[in-house]
């Protein structure tokens, strides 16, 4: 097997197959989860909106694909809504039995200098999934765009709990970069503690994939590429994995 061959293997290991659209259905998502092929490999996750979470599980369980995590997202894509209403988003969201929580911080807060209520959407946030789902922060990494606000973001979702941290919602301008993907490596290296990376958003390629599996190797060590500390959120990378696990 060659090196590429093998990112292809680990991509979809560490892959939440994502499906954040408006225009999204039971009959696509019931797609996105026919589009696995466990002969090839199974991804960590579904990303997919709350709405949805009932017919990930059913469709999963259907194809025997049981440890799949179900994953959503809260406060997404801007940010913007009030507390009450993230928290009630995540209670629903779990009743509904998602596994993972990826929540938006209000990252134009942090921009205007406002770290406090970062701090609580995080830790409500984390409060709230208590020991039934894990919280995926997202810091929104494009549109803070200096070190200095990528790094303070990643410092408060790891102080407010977060289990992972992760760029962007894939919905903005700038989304997961190498460059801002050093950044909260190193912030989350530096806490000294074990908290997950996600990158998502234009990882769309085995090759795009491999550039980020390397930084990560070299600042964290092989041990950090598991689904437990390492995912991509994306949609097309799964269609080019295969294509290059079918040529194996």
């Amino acid at each position: 097997m060659t090196q590429h061959q093998k990112d292809a293997a680990l991509a979809v290991a560490l892959m939440d197959l994502t499906s954040l659209n408006t225009s999204d259905t039971t009959k696509s998502i019931q797609a996105l989860v026919d589009s696995i092929n466990p002969t090839l490999g199974t991804p960590a996750a579904v990303c997919i909106y709350s709405d949805f979470v009932d017919d990930a599980k059913i469709a999963l369980a259907a194809r025997e694909l049981n440890h799949v995590k179900v994953a959503t997202v809260t406060n997404f894509p801007t940010g913007d809504a009030p507390l009450s209403d993230v928290i009630n988003e995540t209670l629903i969201a779990i009743e509904r039995g998602a596994d993972e929580i990826d929540l938006v911080i209000p990252y134009k807060k942090l921009i205007a200098g406002d770290a406090q209520t970062v701090l609580s959407y995080v830790s409500e946030s984390k409060k709230a999934c208590g020991s039934r789902a894990q919280l995926k922060v997202i810091i929104e990494s494009g549109e803070l765009k200096t070190d200095a606000l990528i790094t303070q973001a990643t410092e408060l979702a790891i102080e407010g709990g977060a289990d992972f941290v992760k760029t962007s919602t894939g919905k903005v301008a700038v989304n997961a970069t190498l460059e801002s993907t050093k950044i909260m490596l190193t912030a989350i290296k530096n806490s000294n503690k074990r908290v997950g990376f996600k990158a998502a958003g234009g990882v769309k390629t085995v090759a795009d994939a491999s550039d980020y599996l390397a930084l990560a190797r070299a600042i964290m060590g092989d041990d950090y590429l598991q689904a437990n500390t390492f995912r991509f959120g994306a949609s097309s990378l799964l269609s080019d994995v295969y294509t290059i696990l079918k040529s194996n």
